[in-house]
């Protein structure tokens, strides 16, 4: 048995030196589980094991089995807790975070716009205001799209739609939209694009938001006096698109964790800039989705940092469509002047929105391209006012407090044609992901625009929406 039991002569002989007169090996068990194996031995005191002692060491086994069991369920609920009250310490922090960044712009536009009804303001300072307001609203729609994209991510339901596309135009409309910052900041932006890089396969407007993320934070994090550069060129088989900056750098122990999400070099409450820490996270996950890559470098704090995209030249393959609008895209449309399509004039639009400052936006565009605007706070307003006069169009919000947009629009849909049961409608609303728009359009809305909206967007989807109409 000896014999059996060692691992090797030399083992055999320790173990024979041993002068082992008697032997036990019970298991450690518990709940049918053994856990391991204890082992008894004798030798001096040349007593032999007997029945009694092996059922003794069998009870000692099954105990040192439960304490050894226990132990372990201590340790997990021990690390289950440290990882809850993490999570919660990070939910916390995200909470407060968040609600700083939205509360920031908020303040500016709230303070602007009191002063502004003040009518104390010269013309100046007017001008001032309105810019004001306009560039902190826009900070909040940026804020809002970080969060809905991050949850895309997350969910997995962020979606490329597919075509060629020439990555020179999509950097160059990047670099326009970015440059009145820089040149606003004192920042110089160098641009050097090879126009021999070929076409790519993907999502143009993702590509565009990826590189003009990385422009803004450039822009963000480098002072005054700084410089920029954008080099787009073509290596072998891909193409490859590098930001670089003077500005303050990153540390070494960041870099493993910049594109990790609410990650930020400078979480403090005393940090120099702002956001949600997702921008990064957003772009690196679009960039994998089109089959490329993107590192980060530094040497280090006050030496600037440097984002190289790789992106594949060979084709990709086509996932389902998504519509939406890039940041970029956008600010260029709000550039543009409000041009009223021709198709609006003299049409008679019935506005549900409970909202007075949004019914009043919406009339004044409306109005300015010569439409006749009839405003309805309510559901059931907006049905007496459809009884009254049935109107050529209807557009409505969805989230409302007595009665939401889908119930007007299935009550207007219950009527016969005569009635007015298939006018045009539009959604006009906050509740802007696909599974919204989808609803929207099933419940009877022949168009879906997500709030916020630029005048030009919504003016050329109620024209389009007319077109179609009036050819049918």
């Amino acid at each position: 048995m000896l014999a059996a039991a060692a691992r090797d002569p030399q083992h055999l002989e320790l173990i024979r030196a041993l002068g082992l007169r008697s032997w036990m090996a019970v298991p450690v068990v518990v709940h049918q589980r053994v856990l391991g194996v204890i082992e008894f031995a004798s030798s001096e005191s040349g007593r032999l094991f007997e029945a009694r002692d092996l059922a003794v060491a069998e009870e000692i086994g099954r105990r040192a089995g439960v304490v050894i069991d226990n132990a372990r369920l201590f340790e997990m609920t021990q690390r289950e807790r440290l990882r809850a009250e993490e999570a919660s310490r990070a939910k916390d922090e995200l909470l407060s975070v968040t609600s700083h960044e939205l509360r920031t712009p908020l303040n500016a536009i709230l303070g602007w716009s009191r002063l502004l009804r003040s009518g104390t303001l010269n013309e100046e300072k007017k001008a001032r205001a309105l810019e004001t307001i306009e560039r902190n609203a826009r900070a909040q729609v940026k804020l809002v799209d970080d969060l809905l994209d991050f949850s895309r991510v997350v969910t997995g339901r962020l979606r490329l739609t597919l075509a060629p596309f020439d990555p020179t135009q999509v950097v160059e409309a990047a670099v326009d939209v970015v440059r009145p910052a820089a040149e606003a900041k004192g920042v110089r932006l160098q641009v050097l694009l090879d126009p021999d890089a070929g076409t790519l396969n993907g999502d143009a407007g993702r590509m565009q938001q990826v590189v003009w993320n990385l422009l803004s934070n450039a822009v963000k994090f480098t002072p005054k006096g700084g410089r920029i550069y954008v080099r787009l060129q073509r290596e072998d088989s891909s193409v490859e698109v590098v930001v670089g900056d003077s500005g303050i750098g990153i540390e070494p122990a960041f870099l493993p964790h910049v594109f990790q999400p609410f990650r930020q070099q400078d979480a403090t409450i005393t940090r120099a800039h702002g956001g949600l820490g997702l921008g990064l996270a957003i772009v690196k996950h679009l960039v994998e989705l089109h089959g490329g890559t993107i590192a980060a470098q530094s040497d280090g704090p006050g030496r600037g940092s440097t984002f190289v995209v790789r992106l594949p030249v060979a084709p990709l393959r086509a996932t389902s469509a998504s519509p939406g609008y890039t940041d970029a895209a956008r600010l260029a449309r709000a550039r543009s002047s409000l041009s009223c399509p021709p198709e609006l004039e003299g049409l008679r639009l019935l506005v549900c929105e409970d909202e007075p400052d949004a019914r009043d936006l919406l009339e004044s565009i409306f109005v300015e391209c010569k439409a006749t605007v009839v405003l309805a706070g309510s559901v059931s307003e907006a049905l007496e006012r459809f009884a009254e006069r049935v109107p050529d169009v209807v557009i409505s919000d969805i989230g409302m407090p007595d009665a939401s947009g889908y119930e007007l629009i299935r009550r207007i849909r219950a009527l016969p044609p005569e009635e007015g049961g298939r006018v045009p409608a539009v959604a006009l609303t906050a509740y802007a992901s696909m599974s919204d728009r989808t609803r929207a359009l099933m419940e009877g809305f022949q168009n879906h625009v997500a709030k916020p909206t630029e005048p030009m967007e919504l003016l050329a989807a109620v024209a389009a929406l007319v077109g179609r109409h009036s050819r049918g």
